[in-house]
């Protein structure tokens, strides 16, 4: 039994060291290279035909020049904090959409309930860039939404190309990810722990408070976490919906790999992000490890 074990984990690392370690060790080797002007754009490289000579000037020329220039350059810390600040805001009104959402189809019908879930997955049928698109045509200055505005003889609004737009499109295509793992925790709740609250004399409101919400916290934190942490990389919305002047870490990657061919800064700037993620990560798992404490 234990060999079968063993070798049913094969597949599962074989798959993380292809996909997510080798990767990682490339991006971590480019972000302490320097640029070059040559193919490719960045220095050292190994040349192993030199053997022990090879090993160690690529060693030796690397450096992490790139990393103190990122402590540097006050646009990269505008950048990560703009993108913070986007995924924090997005994150909250995503909880404040998506927790009315989930708890409403978890007290509907078992019938409804199959429509509803039905109705929060279907937009992953159509691409993501077509639905990016999409929002582009309602908010745009003659789109429909200003067509329908006028219908109501009110004025036309500015929202394309501004914040707004940013946290509209961003909401509108990460709301799934909140409700799904909503829905999953408050499906579970026993209807019979609100009678009981009812019972005992606790209103409505306060039986959501002290019992409802305690109980679908791992909800909300997975939900979070699952919007928060991809929202802070995010290019495509900001990049079509927010502007030349949108100002996230994405969009910051982009240009440092693809206009200006500096890949150690980008490399870089990759690297910091993902050790930034890491820590709502390890908060999440501290959490976790205490609740199955506390059930035990």
């Amino acid at each position: 039994m234990g060999h079968r074990s063993w070798l049913a984990a094969i597949p599962p690392y074989a798959w993380l060291l292809v996909f997510f370690l080798f990767p990682f060790v490339l991006v971590a080797k480019l972000s302490v290279s320097h640029t070059v002007l040559a193919i490719p754009p960045y220095a050292p490289t190994l040349d192993l035909s030199r053997g022990a000579a090879g090993v160690r000037d690529f060693i030796g020329g690397l450096s992490g020049d790139t990393y103190r220039r990122l402590g540097q350059d006050h646009l990269y810390l505008a950048a990560y904090l703009s993108s913070l600040k986007v995924a924090a805001i997005s994150t909250a009104l995503l909880l404040l959409v998506g927790y009315p959402m989930a708890y409403g189809m978890a007290r509907a019908s078992p019938r409804s309930r199959t429509l509803l879930l039905m109705a929060v997955i279907l937009p992953f049928w159509t691409s993501f860039l077509i639905r990016v698109y999409a929002w582009i045509a309602i908010l745009k200055p003659e789109g429909l939404l200003n067509l329908v505005l006028s219908w109501l003889h009110f004025g036309p609004v500015e929202i394309l190309n501004t914040p707004t737009a940013v946290y509209i499109g961003v909401v509108y295509s990460y709301l799934p990810f909140m409700v799904l793992p909503l829905y999953a925790a408050l499906e579970k709740l026993d209807p019979t722990l609100l009678e009981a609250a009812a019972d005992l004399g606790a209103t409505p409101w306060r039986a959501f408070w002290r019992v409802t919400f305690p109980l679908s916290r791992p909800g909300v934190a997975a939900g979070s976490l699952l919007c928060f942490i991809p929202i802070v990389g995010e290019f495509v919305i900001p990049d079509l919906l927010g502007g030349p002047q949108s100002l996230m870490i994405g969009r910051t990657i982009w240009t440092e790999f693809f206009a200006n061919r500096d890949w150690p800064s980008a490399s870089a700037v990759a690297i910091v992000l993902l050790a930034t993620l890491t820590l709502p990560i390890l908060a999440y798992q501290h959490q976790q490890a205490r609740a199955l404490e506390g059930r035990r």
